[in-house]
């Protein structure tokens, strides 16, 4: 796991990214970012209309991302800001009341947020590229990044890492999002994480992690505490 949408350990809050002092972790150069490759999207694009053409568009559509995705501007960057933030903020009030009362059916709950929110999150990258802080604003482009943290699907979620290896690059997108996507998939992948983020939910220890040694210098150069600080916060909320 990376941890709870509510506790700040693991999974960003919608409003401030972990163990930064401002609320904006330092943003390095993707070279900073090890482990994760840079491309480009691949496929064009149409504008997108709001939140309304986000809902409308069924689980057939998940996309690819467009390569000549349309900017994110004005009326229609509100409107897609306002939707992360709701749908991030709906998973974690449907994550909460399952595990305030875990039943069957709360279970299936949060399945169906996480689902639905992927599936959105999916046309808007189609369509407008990564919602990077640049666009929407800090809150909702980490509100996207929790929503593809949960997302179901792992191949939407290793698209949405290239684009956000690119973002870093460019520095549209601060190195702690991409510190998060990519420990994610290497786990995913069998592989050992970066950074620690990801926590095994058995033993509550951080899945196995490469050069253990320089662990906390490369988790300082993306904007995070030491490894030792996040397990005792995660020991702390239980």
């Amino acid at each position: 796991m990376t941890a709870s949408p509510d506790n700040p350990v693991g999974t960003p809050t919608t409003s401030r990214g972990p163990d930064a002092s401002d609320g904006s972790p330092a943003v390095l150069p993707a070279r900073a970012v090890p482990g994760t490759p840079v491309t480009g999207p691949t496929e064009a694009s149409v504008p997108l209309a709001g939140r309304d053409a986000v809902s409308a568009v069924g689980r057939d559509a998940v996309p690819a991302v467009g390569q000549d995705a349309v900017p994110l501007v004005g009326e229609a960057a509100s409107l897609v800001a306002a939707e992360l933030v709701r749908r991030a903020d709906a998973d974690r009030e449907s994550t909460r009341e399952a595990g305030a009362a875990p039943t069957a059916e709360r279970r299936r709950s949060v399945a169906r947020c996480r689902r639905d929110n992927a599936e959105a999150l999916a046309v808007i990258v189609r369509l407008h590229g990564w919602p990077t802080g640049e666009a929407v604003g800090g809150a909702a482009s980490t509100a996207a990044l929790m929503i593809l943290l949960h997302a179901p699907d792992p191949g939407f979620r290793m698209r949405c890492r290239d684009l956000i290896a690119q973002a870093t690059a460019d520095g549209r997108c601060p190195a702690v999002h991409l510190a998060y996507i990519a420990d994610h998939c290497a786990v995913e992948l069998g592989e050992p994480q970066f950074y620690g983020t990801r926590i095994n939910p058995v033993t509550l220890r951080p899945y196995p992690v490469r050069r253990p040694q320089t662990l906390d210098e490369r988790r300082r150069d993306v904007g995070l505490g030491p490894l030792e600080e996040q397990m005792r916060a995660l020991r702390a909320h239980g």
